[in-house]
């Protein structure tokens, strides 16, 4: 399935949502009208989509690595601290 221009306004906002002043739950309800429950829900699907890693690599890499080290974390029962080095 092909990108909506939603989708890749989503990608290019998480890519860099951290240049935006103000919390990051209140920029996705301005500029996309959705939830922060929605909005994450919207975006664990496109992690999974062809179209989305090929639109933009490096940052579904990213995210599919975060989402797995958070899927790990739970089912080890392991707090995030320990699976990332720190």
């Amino acid at each position: 399935m092909a990108l909506t221009d939603r989708d890749r306004a989503i990608l290019d906002f998480e890519r860099s949502w951290w240049t935006e002043a103000g919390p990051k739950d209140t920029a996705i309800r301005e500029r996309f009208e959705l939830s922060g429950t929605r909005y994450y829900q919207i975006l664990t699907e496109m992690l999974d989509d062809p179209e989305a890693l090929t639109y933009d690599p490096l940052l579904v890499r990213r995210l599919r690595r975060a989402r797995d080290r958070r899927r790990r974390a739970r089912v080890e029962g392991r707090p995030m601290s320990q699976l990332d080095g720190r």
